[in-house]
């Protein structure tokens, strides 16, 4: 069933406010899961509120945090998030960044004692309203084995970047930097599918198509998978992002970062909460704004025009399906399962707010 984009913002914002959030944080937090769910990745939009819900029930998360400069420069920050639901932290934190840059020309910002901030493509999105590169990432709890390893310790790492165009439209590259999301794996399992083969392995550490054996103790492999296709350089990427976002930001990482869905503390704590790490670049400090923008533009043609392979209909620039899911989310609404309703239907009736109707 397919639902209005501000219906669903309105509901999950009033969600939020029952749960101690500002009005003005309640509808940061509740544009983040749209604008997953708009972007085509709902494994990260409103199926993930009852998981923030759960945290708030327990207690384990801050609803009014207030952040705080650890240490800074002209152009760097280390921020504490206070605890706080990492749908407003980030974006916080993100923002400063952003200000930053616009002072000395980039700037980056890392977060410690945060949680989940969503899909990191939200936050480059927004440095492209400023005519700025941006850059995003975030430590996750640990989903992934290692190369060669078959526990997991390392989460799913996701980074994202945006770059402004022209008269093109803006390249945005948001991905995991496993082969796959967990959510992604949620998803098949609430679909009854089966997953593509190299995307997991079960808690012996063989390959698996099955999504019961990722949960059953199993992992997500990194990017490539094994090292015959790559999985070395996903690994390198997967660690990258744990020791920008976790070890140089005070947070826990690798094994220690606390699990999403169940408490929010690390048993063995290294750091605090989750990490995430955002940088912001401004183009004319760099060169020319107009000329960046055209530069970019015939990069973007140049590659659209490449000869397309047998059965394709040619290369896609990064961010094209999410912005094409953007497009037919604004004409035919934001399409949910049938769990997932009833998930949205069920947090609606504890706090008294009416779920909207399709």
């Amino acid at each position: 069933m397919a639902y209005i984009p501000e219906h669903l913002h309105e509901f999950s914002a009033a969600v939020f406010e029952h749960y101690g959030l500002s009005t003005a944080d309640a509808a940061l937090a509740a544009d983040v899961l749209v604008t997953a769910d708009c972007r085509g990745i709902h494994s990260h939009g409103l199926a993930r509120l009852w998981a923030y819900v759960r945290l708030f029930e327990k207690g384990t998360l801050n609803p009014r945090p207030q952040l705080s400069i650890i240490r800074q420069s002209p152009s760097t920050a280390a921020v504490d998030g206070d605890n706080g639901l990492g749908l407003i932290v980030g974006p916080r934190a993100n923002d400063m960044a952003m200000e930053k840059a616009a002072e000395t020309g980039m700037a980056w910002v890392t977060v410690c004692n945060s949680s989940h901030y969503g899909i990191a493509g939200y936050y480059p999105l927004q440095a492209l309203e400023r005519n700025l590169i941006g850059w995003s990432m975030t430590n996750t709890s640990p989903v992934a084995a290692p190369l060669w390893g078959a526990v997991s310790t390392l989460g799913t790492n996701p980074i994202a970047v945006a770059f402004p165009a022209g008269s093109e439209p803006p390249i945005v590259i948001d991905m995991s930097t496993a082969v796959a999301s967990g959510g992604k794996v949620e998803v098949a399992q609430r679909k009854g599918k089966s997953l593509p083969t190299g995307w997991i392995i079960d808690s012996e550490g063989h390959p698996s198509i099955h999504p019961e054996d990722y949960f059953g103790g199993g992992s997500l492999l990194p990017l490539g998978g094994d090292y015959e296709h790559g999985g070395h350089k996903g690994y390198c990427l997967m660690s990258l992002v744990d020791l920008l976002a976790g070890v140089l930001s005070g947070a826990n990482w690798g094994p220690y970062v606390p699990a999403f869905v169940l408490a929010q503390k690390s048993t063995a704590p290294v750091g605090k909460g989750v990490g995430h790490c955002f940088a912001a670049m401004r183009i004319d400090a760099f060169m020319d704004l107009d000329e960046y923008r055209q530069r970019v533009d015939h990069w973007i043609q140049t590659i659209r025009a490449t000869k397309p392979a047998p059965g394709t209909n040619g290369p896609l620039i990064p961010g094209d399906p999410e912005r094409q899911a953007e497009q037919e989310c604004r004409k035919t609404g934001i399409a949910l399962t049938e769990k997932v309703i009833q998930q949205l239907q069920k947090i609606g009736r504890q706090a008294r707010i009416p779920f909207p109707t399709a």
